[in-house]
């Protein structure tokens, strides 16, 4: 019979063979740990044990909530369940952690089986080996956990024009099989645009919030990562979350830090990480109740291959509130404040102001107040405050009463020659506007003329009602050059087919001088719609055609 000592053992050490027995005991550990977790489940999945009565008890752990039944146990947030709904129908419970006993056994246990290590079985020492250099960390796991916005539409002021848009994704959102059974998909992606602070992010937290469904957050930037693989590995792990509690949305802000243009300015990690995230949204179908939301306010720097069909399908342009919308914005934020402020006179005060910038000033008007020992703010706080809120770029938005008469007629003149030359355009405002050729696959030569008009519309009517020239012409000049150029070089529109460098400058003059004629017709027409402006800093094509006919019938 063998003793102890004639066995042959390995050639390691006492400490290398209780690291082993601690490590055996830990994995035996861990596998009992996993085998016991509960699998998470959706809500869908959750409602229909619910209505069963398939739910035998339910422990509160946490956050979360794990439900037992026959085929099993599984958890999900508890943010996502009526507890009173489940309490009437079965027992609920605190939970309670017996963990500790655990570790305790597994250090006794631990404890012997050392004492019969270093006790009875010999072991030939070695030489320790050298210290191998650390290794990079390679297992970086990204925290991504959802949430259950509590904001609806009703918080979010000055989005009327894109709500009819978002009430369908809400709608999808409940009632999935309502589309599905009509063999109706809907889009795996939207993409909002607008500039910063206009309230992209609130928005689409207002989607989740009106459909009540988990919302998964993520930064653009936080894809972007220094070690090569881990921002595709948290694209996946993003996706395969969202898909586990479906129906829910995934909103991407920045989506230009992960999504900008390949080539130039090459990074093979961020390649990596769009190309995973182009798999992914190729991957999951429109059905499977997860809609990917993302936000930019660069447009021209993301991929083509993003914008495609069957990836952001629909895109939504969020852009400045006007006067209105302000208003509406301004009563939000003052409405949990003791205040005595005409909102209106704020609102005329503010152009150009987004809804973040009019936010800050709302609060910096408040602590003025607080600063002076008041507790009501009035216009005084406003204006103490505004040279505070709106510096740098934001001064330039912010128009006098002499500027918004400029641009006024700028901005009417455009419209008005739009009309006449038939331009689309849907609305225009005293910042912004959109005048194109539509959704056309050829443009006629008269079509790119008419457009060249509409660029040069507003400085014929500041030199003619005016009597001046501004630097607000400088895009709009810009743009009647490059479709000249493109009408004479490109497209060989001009007198000649082979024309020489003078003739785009010679077309311009030309068209110059009809759109002056063109303007000293239609002047009582831009007075009329540049008072309109001035008052509602907006007006859409239905108003515009209004204010023709009420000037040629009066």
């Amino acid at each position: 019979m063998l003793k102890f000592n004639q066995i042959k053992l390995p050639k390691f050490s006492k400490k290398s063979a209780i690291a082993v027995a601690g490590g055996v005991l830990f994995l035996l550990f861990v596998i009992a740990i996993f085998r016991s977790m509960p699998s998470k489940i959706t809500l869908l999945e959750y409602d229909n044990y619910l209505q069963a009565g398939a739910i035998q008890n339910a422990i509160i752990d946490n956050n979360e909530i794990i439900i037992k039944t026959q085929n099993g146990n599984f958890i999900l947030p508890k943010e996502m369940i009526n507890l009173n709904e489940l309490g009437q129908k079965v027992a609920v419970e605190m939970s309670s952690d017996y963990s500790f006993i655990w570790i305790i056994l597994i250090l006794v246990l631990f404890g012997f089986i050392s004492f019969i290590i270093f006790k009875f079985i010999p072991f030939k020492e070695i030489s320790k080996s050298k210290n191998k250099p650390e290794q990079p960390l390679d297992n970086i796991s990204s925290q991504i956990t959802p949430v259950v916005s509590n904001i609806s539409f009703d918080d979010v002021a000055g989005i009327s024009e894109v709500k009819s848009e978002l009430i369908e994704i809400v709608d999808f959102l409940k009632n999935p099989s309502r589309y599905t059974n009509l063999g109706i998909k809907m889009p795996k992606g939207l993409l909002m645009v607008g500039p910063p602070g206009v309230g992209k992010t609130l928005i689409a937290k207002a989607v989740a919030g009106e459909a009540n469904v988990p919302f998964f957050y993520q930064s653009g930037a936080n894809f972007v990562q220094i070690y090569a693989g881990m921002g595709a590995k948290r694209v996946r792990e993003l996706f395969s979350m969202a898909k586990s509690y479906a129906p829910s949305i995934i909103f991407i802000d920045e989506i230009d830090a992960v999504g900008k243009a390949r080539g130039g300015n090459r990074s093979d990690e961020r390649e990596a990480t769009l190309n995973q995230l182009l798999t992914e949204m190729d991957g999951f179908l429109s059905s499977s109740g997860v809609i990917v939301i993302a936000a930019t306010n660069k447009i021209e720097m993301i991929d083509e291959a993003l914008l495609r069909s069957g990836r952001f399908d629909r895109r939504i342009f969020v852009s400045l509130p006007d006067i209105t919308d302000r208003s509406d914005i301004l009563n939000i934020y003052l409405q949990d404040k003791r205040h005595n402020v005409d909102i209106d006179l704020v609102a005329r005060s503010t152009t150009g102001f987004s809804g973040a910038a009019l936010a800050t000033l709302v609060n910096e008007a408040a602590i003025n107040a607080l600063r002076n020992g008041r507790e009501i703010i009035t216009n005084d706080d406003f204006k103490a405050v505004e040279n505070r809120v709106i510096d740098g770029k934001k001064r330039i938005h912010s128009l006098s009463q002499n500027e918004k008469q400029i641009q006024a007629i700028y901005q009417s003149a455009k419209a008005l020659m739009a009309e006449f030359c038939g331009i689309n355009f849907n609305q225009i405002s005293l910042l912004n506007d959109k005048f194109g050729l539509g959704d056309s696959f050829l443009s006629s030569k008269t079509d790119l003329l008419g457009l060249i008009k509409v660029h040069l519309a507003g400085i014929s009517a500041l030199d003619l009602i005016a009597g001046e020239l501004y630097t607000n012409s400088k895009d709009d000049l810009k743009q009647a050059k490059n479709i000249a150029k493109e009408l004479v070089m490109d497209y060989g529109m001009g007198a000649r087919i082979k024309p020489n460098d003078d003739e785009p400058g010679l077309l311009l003059e030309q068209i110059r001088i009809e759109v002056d004629e063109l303007v000293v017709k239609m002047r009582a027409e831009i007075e009329s719609l540049a008072k309109f402006l001035i008052e509602n800093e907006s007006a859409s094509k239905s108003d515009v055609i209004m204010i023709i006919k009420r000037i040629n019938n009066g």
